[in-house]
């Protein structure tokens, strides 16, 4: 029986993310990712993925770092492909994995950024027109909500001072605070939002389709190019909030609690950002 190719394989395993429960924005990142595998192999007439050796697999990194892709995004995209390969094995396709031995590039390790409040608040004034970005923003800002959260949330979740995070990947349910400027913002746009496909989630397009994660963050880019921020992106309002939050003093527990954090020690890392030596105890979360 003639092998099936790989660009016929990919479908089958994106079906498999499904079912196990990876998040939307995994299952979106990895089909893309591996796209862009299955044509690098396909340049070099490799349709199938017992031609695949290591030496392609490294050809993929090495072309990718060379197109500017930055060491971290080409890892990301090693592990896309090297979960395709395990799943590859598991499935009986193939009885040895040629990602296997593929290193991942260098990474220099970094401290995460973080806006300072002269800087939000040049964010919050450049978005001040656009009331869906700018509750997307305020969300962020006031809850530390991850991107990929902010794009799942369901209006059904969205209560009078609080949201649900419904679980997903290996992240269990959890509650968030809404203060007033979240619950503000949040309210402005539902005011305006769009109901043509009675989408469940809060945050759709003009034609009320969901809101993809990669649209939020290309939207949030362009106002931190207007607002003479370029230097940060959609991830560094989660990591402002964690530490205005220390700096303010709140309970090392309770920030992990709402930042989703599964260990506390990943909340602790961030005490050296905020310059923070001993951490509060305040049980209410500081309003940015």
């Amino acid at each position: 029986m003639a092998q099936d190719t790989l660009k016929n394989l990919l479908p089958k395993f994106v079906e498999s993310l499904k079912t196990k429960g990876r998040s939307p924005s995994t299952v979106l990142a990895y089909r893309a990712d591996l796209e862009q595998l299955v044509q690098f192999l396909l340049s070099k007439n490799k349709p199938l993925s017992d031609q695949v050796r290591p030496s392609d697999l490294e050809g993929f990194r090495d072309t990718l770092l060379a197109e500017k892709y930055t060491p971290k995004s080409v890892s990301r995209k090693l592990n896309a492909v090297k979960t395709f390969f395990r799943w590859l094995i598991a499935e009986n396709i193939l009885t040895s994995d040629p990602s296997a031995s593929v290193a991942h590039p260098k990474i220099e390790s970094s401290l995460p950024k973080f806006l300072s409040q002269l800087e939000y608040r040049a964010l919050r004034d450049v978005v001040r027109g656009d009331v869906r970005i700018a509750a997307i923003v305020e969300l962020i800002l006031q809850t530390g909500m991850r991107i990929s959260e902010v794009a799942n949330l369901k209006i059904e979740n969205v209560k009078e001072n609080e949201a649900k995070i419904e679980a997903y990947a290996t992240q269990p349910e959890r509650t968030v605070p809404l203060n007033k400027p979240a619950k503000d913002a949040l309210n402005a746009y539902l005011a305006i939002r769009p109901d043509k496909n009675g989408s469940p989630y809060v945050f759709v397009s003009k034609t009320g389709h969901p809101l993809a994660v990669r649209n939020i963050r290309a939207a949030i880019d362009r106002y931190m190019q207007k607002a003479e921020v370029p230097a940060y992106s959609v991830n560094d309002l989660r990591t402002t909030f964690i530490v205005e939050n220390l700096k303010a003093g709140v309970d090392l527990v309770l920030l992990s609690q709402v930042t989703g954090h599964k260990r506390l020690s990943t909340t602790e890392r961030y005490l050296e950002l905020a310059q923070v030596t001993e951490p509060g105890k305040r049980q209410i979360l500081q309003e940015l």
